[in-house]
């Protein structure tokens, strides 16, 4: 059993045992038997950052359970991208959102019109493609260009869809499933597309505190663009900290988007919940010594991987990601055919997240999620290896 003091000393991946984590009843570690071992939904086993924990058990101790203002969250926010992105956005503009996808929700509920085409790079995050359709609108599939050095923006295709009459464009920076981290050249190459084609910008930003050493995340709201002053971007702690069950997310509107971003329902911000609320605040303003510490073990784990891949699964296409801690996994050469990651499920008791559900590119590719031991990185890999073997 963990003790409670050495919670939050040291890599936050290796605090839990197998038999610890088992008795998690997250989404992560109660959807398939025990027998499985999963490395699949976007959940981290990490310990809780010491800041996180004791504000948490202090409103425990209060009784402090009730409904959510923002407080100092959008403050704290402000003040951490600031001096991570050197991005500095009004606080007083922002507003609170249960999470991201709810945010995204209603900011294209906000700056599109019923039937609107929203374009979406693929692959790409699965629930983009049930949202949009459930708020009447149409999603545009546009591929990423795929290449020996990964993943990149295809900005000729981009335009293409721009130009076939897009309303929207929902932007995930740095991106889910491939970890890529966009230059600041391509942002700009955006923005001056969707100026041209008068689109809408949305972008999903949850994944930008965890961008590795070799690249910098660059906020698309900080860009000097006509595009980014009419952007609504959607902020969380939820993926770096490893808060997903504690809802509490921010819409940050570019300059010309505080009317869209204002007209957010106090009924939607209402359904954040208080322990998000208290967790993202010292997350943001308390949390980054925690963040260096996890990205240091997420940074061995992505190197670890692609070695033990060269090793035991050299025909998987492993290109580590440059920011998450999800990596994209091309097995097309495995002959497993458009779901790998069915038989690593079947054969080999590891739970991988499908490609099929990150739209057609995700065919014969399957999610490999790093956040959790060095050790349960190399049982996957030796499960995976036993599926083909």
């Amino acid at each position: 059993m963990t003790s409670w003091e050495n919670i939050g000393v040291g890599n936050p991946l290796t605090t839990y045992d197998l038999d610890a984590l088992r008795r998690r009843r997250s989404f992560k570690w109660r959807e398939y038997e025990p027998d499985v071992l999963p490395m699949w939904v976007a959940e981290m086993d990490t310990s809780p950052a010491p800041a996180i924990a004791e504000a948490l058990i202090e409103a425990i101790r209060l009784g402090d359970t009730g409904y959510a203002l923002a407080g100092g969250l959008p403050e704290a926010f402000a003040g951490f991208a600031e001096r991570r992105y050197g991005w500095r956005s009004d606080p007083a503009a922002m507003r609170l959102v249960p999470d991201v996808m709810a945010g995204i929700v209603e900011a294209l509920s906000l700056v599109t019109e019923p039937g609107a085409r929203v374009v979406v790079n693929t692959p790409g995050y699965p629930p983009f493609f049930y949202w949009i359709p459930r708020i009447g609108r149409e999603a545009v599939e546009s591929p990423l260009a795929f290449g020996p050095d990964g993943f990149r923006l295809d900005l000729d295709r981009l335009e293409r869809d721009f130009a076939a009459g897009a309303d929207a464009y929902l932007l995930c920076s740095p991106h889910n499933p491939t970890g890529v981290v966009f230059t600041p050249d391509e942002l700009a190459a955006v923005a001056a597309l969707a100026d041209r084609y008068d689109v809408r910008v949305v972008v999903d930003e949850i994944h930008a505190p965890l961008t590795y050493p070799e690249a910098r995340h660059t906020p698309f709201g900080s860009l000097d663009a006509t595009a980014a002053a009419r952007s609504i971007t959607l902020c969380s702690a939820s993926k770096a900290w490893n808060l997903a069950g504690l809802k509490a997310a921010l819409a940050v509107p570019g300059e010309e988007a505080r009317a869209d971003v204002a007209a957010i329902h106090p009924e939607i911000s209402v359904g954040a919940g208080l322990f998000g609320v208290l967790a993202s605040e010292k997350a943001f303003t308390e949390g980054e010594g925690w963040l260096s510490e996890l990205l240091a073990g997420l940074d061995a784990n992505r190197l670890l991987l692609g070695k033990l891949l060269a090793e035991r699964l050299p025909e998987v296409g492993y290109v580590p990601p440059r920011a998450t801690y999800l990596a994209w996994l091309d097995c097309r050469a495995l002959g497993l055919g458009d779901d790998p990651a069915e038989a690593f499920l079947r054969r080999g008791k590891v739970a991988l997240a499908s490609g099929l559900g990150f739209g057609p590119p995700g065919r014969g590719f399957a999610r490999f999620n790093l956040g959790t031991s060095p050790e349960h990185v190399a049982d996957a890999v030796e499960r995976m290896a036993a599926t083909v073997g």
